[in-house]
């Protein structure tokens, strides 16, 4: 039985939902992801339910501190209590690995098991097998008697099919109770991969998970959690001090924990108030939505020193960042005033797609928010605003970013001797001489141990003639890889085709240059394959829950294929390990998944890596640099691009192997070909908190397997700062271990000779010290700067950077869906349904593009449902019937119905609106109105009925007259058809004004009265036919009627009967 703050006054009910309460002993504890409850001695045990209670209600709400974390206690467990002896406890564990799962099993289990990494018998299981009883016995039971070894061989091979068909990832039962020949789990700790959800969620059946000890859940956080799963994008939020000074707002998962690490190394982990990250190309309205919560949450509590925001970011690979920063804008525009009392200084650094213009509208908005701003381009160090931020460093005076593409139509106009304003040596500063690798150490590097050096096969997944495929029709990320190719002065494109399920045989055009190409689509790899049989990388766009599959099916074919690329997130990690597993076997490199991909400068580019072309051009990647670098995330790819051009000669390849705990490569695999590339000079490595992946390099720079320069920096430090677990952006980057923390394979890094900054904010500087040395040495010559070909921009990138203009082919003045809510004449379409315009409001703005009087909206309903229909025996009914028995389609019937409208049938609205306007403007009586028609011999519109007349009036028309009468301001052209009725009827008792001829004069009524349209535009209304339209709109329903009416009752094809119908023809002579 579950027990929470909200339930504690209900224990009775409870009793009652869970008679065993009243007769049973009972074990009650919290339930909040607290480790080592007993020995905190926060589990009760033996007790009737109301010592349960009363232990309880003690502890609800209560604050407790546990190690370095402090929280309230608020959610208990009630469960029965098992009677048994010390010796029939045990301890299980399975846990997740790289190569498949461990099975640790021992013999005493409960408070007091001790070290079980030393203690407990270990079973490792590989990928998709799994143990039997008997392999269970002999491996891990071997100190449990014989006689209960059968039950529980079988209950822990029962548990391992458990705990891999439900993707679980961690699952520790201690104590394991086994008496009577029966089992208790009487306490277990679980982690579930949640990105299985898609494959078995109902079989979970889990409703909440608890929020961890000491970390209030927030509704914020909740909301925002909510944001994330409605979106494709990544938005995520986590409040750690909601009275801090600190507060971030920052895009990219990587960028996130950077910044986070900063705030902390620089001493500001007691000011950090939030971690969050939005990420994934999110639009205006999500930014919108998430910068206004942080607003909300930052200006909730005033600080006499006043706050900081630091909106942060890398360089984006594809977010218009100009784009995210217009939700931005807005928040703070609406927080302005807050802002200003909270006393709030704003601090910007951005990178990417279009950044030019988002950074000049944050400038724009802190000079009309009256606060302190500060804004910078990717010239400035992505964290170099922190230090900023926190008064650790001088604010420059000015602050500049470059405009980029927009001083140019073309691309490569670019400064090719860009170089960071610290990549010289201070004046003065000698270069200093070289030291070996651990000489902080005193020590002397190991000798490199003899193998087998790798071919440049091995050590060069592509090169300037590779050519792939993409998976998924992604044309954007195509043609910007055709656009790098053009860049890197390429012969031939590097995407030999698109593999496509859903839409395959065809050519899209895309452009190498300025030269117009086809790019082939199929349906299927063999297909592929077969075409382009040279082509060796694959870029899989597929989604995650097609992804395993899609990735299998690639890997048939090993002799053409050396390197999948898989971008997703999100795979399960069971999934992705079969993957990894069989590739392995294949001989298959994997990047990701969760990746961005790589990109070699001068050859090859995966997908939307480098970003867009002026960041490619900017960061020197059309050429080879001397620096390698490997990365965990795939968004810090492009800044240390960035970081690594400012600071060196430049890239010569770079891999993001992506944020999944079991990525397909590993630093290892990418860093060994790099030491056996004589054109890689040093090596970069920017790993993350979680996994020992980090310490494989530890040992391969030790033992002398890596014999070049490694500068490497582990992300995520920020995590030793937090009292509770704090996830970050990625699904690897959680520390299991003390070993698996940043700073704890920072430090052994920084040990074995690697040379790592203090902070990230060093990094630049760290990489810039050791090319210098290398170039000092003569291992590196720079060579001379030769500028690369000028690329066209595309033109839709062109238009929306506001480069060029191009006249349109239409104008629509009524309906705008480009933004994040479709717009009716400029009214949100929520606003629409808030404000209940209904179809009469919809018509009014769709039709005349304004808002009018409510009774006009009345009005036009009316007029819809009056017009609606009238019977079978009407032509435009008729022809839908006949139509419709003919086995056509719904759109082919009405249309059909619609297109005998005219001034015999139902069309009649706008010309008889035009007769009595005409006539009633120029002041004729309505007796002159009807000579003038009797004499032109035209038949006046809008009066005459075949059924109807004074004595058998038109209902429809007398609804329509009530209306007007009750809520029209006046009806005086509606009056004046009155009056020419009263003639009319005087000669021919049907001469009466139809509903045709009601609905015209008092719609122009309505135009002259509402207060909605000047006298011009009520004129120009009538002229152009307008009223027509709500007798087309109103017998559309009732024709579609007809329609479903004919095939509800399976009418067959119709045949017009001889016998009605008068056979003139010529007399045979």
């Amino acid at each position: 039985a579950m027990v929470s703050t909200q339930s504690t006054g209900n224990f009775g009910q409870l009793a009652k939902e869970h008679p065993w309460l009243l007769t049973e002993k009972l074990v009650c504890k919290p339930d909040q992801l607290i480790k080592r409850r007993g020995k905190l001695g926060l589990i009760k045990v033996n007790v009737g339910y109301d010592d349960a209670v009363e232990w309880i209600t003690d502890r609800m709400g209560k604050e407790i501190q546990i190690e370095q974390c402090s929280g309230e206690l608020n959610t208990f467990i009630i469960e029965p209590f098992v009677p048994h002896a010390q010796e029939d406890e045990y301890y299980v564990c399975i846990y997740s690995t790289k190569e498949g799962d461990t099975l640790y099993f021992y013999e005493e289990g409960g408070v007091d098991i001790g070290d079980v990494d030393a203690k407990a018998h270990r079973l490792d299981i590989t990928i998709g097998n799994y143990p039997s009883a008997a392999e269970i016995t002999e491996k891990l039971l071997t100190g449990v008697p014989d006689i209960r070894k059968p039950v529980v061989a079988n209950f822990v091979a029962s548990l391992f099919k458990l705990y891999s068909d439900l993707y679980f990832t961690y699952l520790e039962i201690n104590p394991l109770v086994v008496t009577n020949n029966q089992i208790y789990a009487l306490d277990m700790a679980a982690k579930l991969d949640d990105t299985a959800d898609y494959l078995c969620g109902d079989k979970w059946k889990v409703s909440e998970f608890p929020a961890p000890f000491g970390r209030k859940s927030w509704p914020e956080e909740e909301y925002i959690k909510d944001l994330d799963e409605k979106s494709g994008a990544s938005l995520k939020l986590t409040i750690l001090n909601p009275d801090g000074r600190v507060w971030l707002m920052v895009a990219g998962g990587g960028a996130s924990v950077i910044f986070s690490d900063t705030v902390c190394d620089m001493g500001g982990a007691s000011e950090i108030a939030n971690y969050g990250e939005y990420s994934g190309a999110p639009s205006e309205s999500q930014t919108y939505e998430y910068a206004k919560t942080i607003l909300s949450l930052m200006t909730r509590r005033p600080n006499e020193l006043g706050k900081c925001l630091i909106i942060g970011g890398g360089i984006a690979n594809f977010t218009n960042v100009a784009s995210t920063f217009k939700g931005i804008v807005r928040a703070l525009t609406e927080y302005k005033e807050q802002l200003v009392n909270n006393k709030v200084s704003i601090f910007v650094r951005r990178g990417g797609p279009n950044y030019q213009e988002g950074l000049q509208k944050m400038k724009n908005c802190g000079d009309m928010l009256g606060v302190p701003m500060y804004v910078f381009g990717p010239e400035e160090h992505m964290t170099s605003i922190v230090g900023m931020a926190l008064g650790k460093t001088p604010i420059p005076e000015t602050q500049e970013y470059k405009s980029g593409i927009k001083d140019n139509f073309l691309f490569g106009k670019h400064d090719v001797n860009r170089r960071s304003k610290n990549s010289e040596c201070e004046q003065g500063e000698e270069p200093k001489e070289k030291k070996p690798r651990g000489d902080n150490m005193n020590k002397t590097p190991a000798p490199k141990p003899e193998s087998r050096a790798l071919s440049p096969a091995q050590y060069n997944l592509y090169d300037k003639t590779t050519t792939c495929f993409v998976y998924g029709l992604q044309l954007k990320a195509v043609q910007g890889m055709l656009d790098f190719d053009c860049a890197c002065r390429r012969d031939i494109p590097s995407v030999a085709g698109i593999i496509n399920p859903f839409s395959a045989n065809h050519n899209v055009r895309l452009y190498f240059g300025s030269k117009e190409v086809n790019v082939p689509v199929y349906k299927n790899m063999s297909e592929a394959i077969q075409r382009h049989p040279e082509a060796s990388v694959i870029i899989s766009f597929a989604s995650l829950r097609s992804a395993y599959t899609s990735t299998m099916e690639m890997l048939k074919y090993p002799e053409n294929i050396k390197c999948i690329a898989i971008i997703a997130e999100g795979i399960p990690e069971n999934l992705t390990k079969k993957v990894n597993k069989l590739a392995a076997e294949k001989g298959v490199s994997i990047v990701g998944p969760a990746t961005v991909g790589g990109v070699k400068p001068g050859c090859f580019k995966i997908g939307n890596t480098g970003g867009m072309l002026d960041n490619i051009l900017n960061s020197k990647l059309y050429r080879p640099g001397s620096v390698a670098y490997v990365s965990r995330s795939g968004g810090m790819s492009n800044e240390l691009n960035n970081i690594i051009s400012l600071n060196t000669n430049g890239v010569y390849e770079g891999v993001a192997i992506g944020g999944d705990r079991y990525p397909g490569t590993t630093f290892m695999d990418h860093i060994k070909r790099y030491n056996a590339n004589p054109d890689v000079k040093m090596i970069v490595v920017l790993g993350e908190v979680g996994g020992i992946e980090e310490y494989e390099i530890v040992s391969a720079i030790k033992s002398g397997e890596i014999s070049k320069e490694v500068v490497a920096w582990c992300i995520g430090t920020c995590a030793d700062y937090f009292s509770t677990e704090v996830q970050f952006g990625h699904a690897g980057s959680s520390a299991n271990s003390k070993s698996e923390t940043a700073s704890a394979k920072n430090l052994t890094l920084r040990n074995a000779g690697a040379h790592v900054p203090d902070s990230f904010d060093d990094l630049g500087k760290t990489i810039r010290k050791v090319y210098n040395e290398l170039v000092d040495n003569g291992e590196i010559v720079p060579q001379e700067e030769v500028p690369p070909p000028q690329v066209p921009i595309d033109f839709k990138w062109a238009q929306e950077l506001g480069l060029v203009r191009k006249q349109t082919s239409f104008i629509s003045g009524i309906c705008d869906e480009r933004g994040e809510e479709l717009l009716y004449a400029g009214v949100p379409m929520s606003d629409v349904i808030k404000e209940n315009l209904g179809v009469g409001g919809v018509i009014s703005l769709l039709w005349f593009q304004r808002r009018m009087p409510e009774w006009a909206y009345k009005f036009i309903e009316l007029c819809l449902i009056v017009t609606a229909d009238h019977g079978p025996a009407v032509s435009g009914a008729h022809n839908t019937i006949v139509t419709a028995r003919a086995g056509k389609d719904l759109v082919s019937s009405l249309t059909s119905g619609l297109l005998t409208i005219g001034d015999r049938f139902g069309g009649a609205l706008d010309e008889s609106a035009r007769q009595f306007s005409a006539a009633w403007q120029k002041g004729k009586t309505p007796l002159e109105f009807v000579n003038e028609m009797r004499n032109a011999h035209k038949y006046i519109q809008g009066i005459g009925h075949r059924v109807k007349s004074l004595n058998n009036p038109d209902q429809r028309v007398t609804a329509l007259a009530d209306f007007a009468s009750a809520n029209f301001p006046a009806t005086p052209l509606f009056d004046y058809a009155r009056q020419v009725e009263r003639i009319t009827t005087s000669k021919k008792p049907n001469l009466i004004l139809n509903v045709d001829g009601a609905i015209a004069t008092l719609f122009v009524d309505l135009l002259y009265q509402s207060g909605s349209f000047s006298a011009e535009e009520a004129r120009d209304l009538i002229q152009i036919g307008c009223l027509n339209a709500l007798f087309v709109a109103g017998r559309s329903i009732g024709f579609i009627g007809h329609y479903l009416d004919q095939k509800r009752l399976k009418q067959g094809l119709y045949r017009h009967p001889w016998d009605d119908i008068a056979y003139m023809t010529p007399a045979n002579e």
